[in-house]
């Protein structure tokens, strides 16, 4: 069976926390031109479109800090064109889920840290 990477399984245990935190998840992998969003979820008033970045716990590195100002212009494109695509009504908030895993776990979450608006659109007409 192929081992499923590092990134695939931030996803899973990001999506299992914001279930736990009463968020529900629209969809996951988002592609459009311009890039993907890992997880879209909603909990009134907003809808979330999240990073997932995941390291082991001894990485050099704060996960967050992989979202660099390119992936986060990617991410505010593809979210604007999810709602105008689908018609959102929903205040859009763009979050960052860090995971930090245990070395010989890597299902087994060491540290977990959700940082809501960890960076926004400023002006939107800016992102296209």
């Amino acid at each position: 069976m192929p081992e499923v990477s590092r990134g695939a399984r931030g996803e899973v245990l990001a999506s299992r926390f914001l279930r736990e935190k009463g968020y529900e998840i629209w969809t996951a992998n988002f592609g459009f031109r311009f890039g993907e969003i890992d997880i879209i979820a909603v909990k009134k008033p907003y809808i979330a479109f999240v990073e997932v970045k995941t390291r082991s716990e001894n990485s050099i590195y704060l996960p967050r800090e992989a979202v660099t100002k390119d992936k986060q212009r990617r991410i505010i494109k593809t979210a604007m064109m999810f709602i105008k695509n689908n018609k959102i009504e929903l205040q859009p908030r763009f979050d960052v889920i860090e995971i930090i895993t245990r070395n010989q776990h890597p299902m087994e979450i060491e540290e977990i840290d959700h940082i809501q608006g960890a960076f926004d659109a400023g002006d939107l007409h800016a992102a296209f």
